[in-house]
């Protein structure tokens, strides 16, 4: 019972922004000719300035071209933000060129870029610049000017080193970005989940709304329909021809039937919605008869208890909640899927089970995460993997505590336990409060 429902949500493309990328080469430029003119002028090494600056100025031009060609705020494409990041490991693989290659200590700047396309590009670019700054690594590990130096006392590294250093840079730059890639995409999968959660609530608001609506429209409608009703059935007393006399009693039976319609929604409006408030056997019923007709059976069971069935508000995030779990249920069971509740004065406890394959193990653990799907096709009937998550995120926002575990062997399936403090379950009275 591991998949989840299919939804109309998808995650954003992923853009940054032109101004986020200049902001960083006008800060790389800034840093450049501070250690230019650090080593030029503090240490007084011999520095290749000229080829340095130019390097540097062109860097500048294309940032002021930029600049005044394109609005900062315009979001990039990936690959024009991959373009302008592979620029920076060219121009900074010049500058280490001129200033000593891998023994210089600024050469593990080319993790920069790789760590900025690996927080906010898609990987297939993060490994391109990956291999794009290794190769200029591996390049300057041959091909070098001598580095800045004391010209009386030269300073000469053993290869040894230079290998380590190299070995270093492909490393850092392999696990780094790794790291931080995993990292910001399990950030990423939440965030997007999140916001499929909301679109969820929001859609069963509007549900909640109708019921408002209803009454205001019944409220509206009362006053115009009575003076129609009083009109017709005043004309009706003083018309004499029969056949428009027969239309205005027409008129006036249907007038009052559509009084007696709007004071029906009008007199459930001021006791509440219908099934406002529901016993936990009638949310169970509720939620369970829209998938008794799909060739499993379905057992509900409900344990005798010495406390008093609890009553709760009959609650969109609960009804789908708990609806989702027992759907992926019915989808996973062979031939039987259990519901089982239980209470008592301090606790409500509901177990869903199937007798399907039961969840794998190697998801066991992270069962409830966003996009986990086991099927990988839409033809599979396989979703974004996010059903399970919005259920799970709904009842938990309720206050409930859900858990995932498969039943004993030799026994086989899964099984979902939904735990609420009984207080909390009674209290839960408005939509807002579950999203809140």
């Amino acid at each position: 019972m591991t998949e989840t429902a299919d939804t109309d949500f998808r995650p954003a493309q992923r853009h940054i922004r032109l101004d986020t990328i200049l902001r960083l080469r006008w800060l790389a430029v800034l840093g450049q000719l501070a250690a230019i003119f650090i080593v030029a002028q503090g240490l007084e090494f011999n520095v290749e300035i000229v080829p340095c600056v130019s390097i540097i100025a062109l860097s500048a031009a294309l940032n002021l071209a930029l600049q005044t060609v394109a609005n900062p705020m315009h979001r990039l494409e990936p690959m024009q933000a991959a373009g302008l990041l592979a620029l920076n490991i060219v121009e900074l693989a010049g500058l280490l060129f001129f200033t000593g290659g891998l023994q210089n200590p600024f050469s593990f700047l080319f993790l920069a870029p790789v760590l900025i396309s690996a927080t906010a590009l898609p990987a297939r670019f993060t490994f391109g610049l990956g291999v794009l700054a290794v190769a200029c690594a591996s390049v300057l590990f041959f091909f070098h000017l001598p580095l800045p130096w004391d010209s009386d006392d030269p300073l000469v590294l053993p290869p040894i080193y230079l290998v380590g250093v190299w070995l270093s840079i492909v490393l850092a730059i392999g696990v780094t970005s790794l790291y931080s890639f995993q990292v910001t995409e399990e950030a990423r999968k939440l965030a997007d989940a999140l916001a499929a959660t909301e679109l969820v609530l929001t859609r069963e608001q509007h549900l909640t709304q109708l019921d408002g609506l209803a009454a205001a429209a019944a409220h509206e409608l009362g006053t115009p329909l009575a003076t129609i009703f009083l009109i017709s059935r005043e004309l009706e007393k003083t018309v004499k021809d029969a056949s428009f006399a027969a239309d205005l009693k027409t008129l006036r039976e249907q007038t009052q039937r559509c009084r007696d319609i709007l004071s029906k929604i009008t007199q459930l409006s001021s006791e509440g919605a219908p099934f406002d408030r529901m016993r936990l056997s009638e949310l169970i019923e509720e939620v369970v008869a829209p998938h008794r007709d799909f060739g499993v059976d379905i057992k509900v069971r409900i344990a005798v208890a010495a406390f008093a069935e609890p009553v709760g508000s009959r609650n969109p995030a609960i009804l789908y909640g708990v609806g989702n779990i027992v759907e992926n249920a019915v989808d996973f069971a062979h031939t039987t899927v259990e519901v089982n509740a239980w209470w008592n004065k301090d606790t409500i406890e509901l177990l869903i089970s199937d007798d399907g394959p039961g969840i794998p193990p190697d998801i066991l653990n992270r069962i409830g995460e966003p996009y986990l799907s086991r099927r990988r096709t839409q033809e599979a009937g396989g979703g974004l993997g996010l059903g399970v998550f919005i259920a799970r995120t709904l009842l938990e926002r309720t206050g409930a505590k859900v858990s995932f575990t498969n039943r004993v062997f030799p026994e086989h399936g899964a099984v979902v336990q939904v735990t609420w403090p009984r207080d909390g379950f009674e209290a839960i009275e408005t939509f807002e409060e579950t999203i809140g």
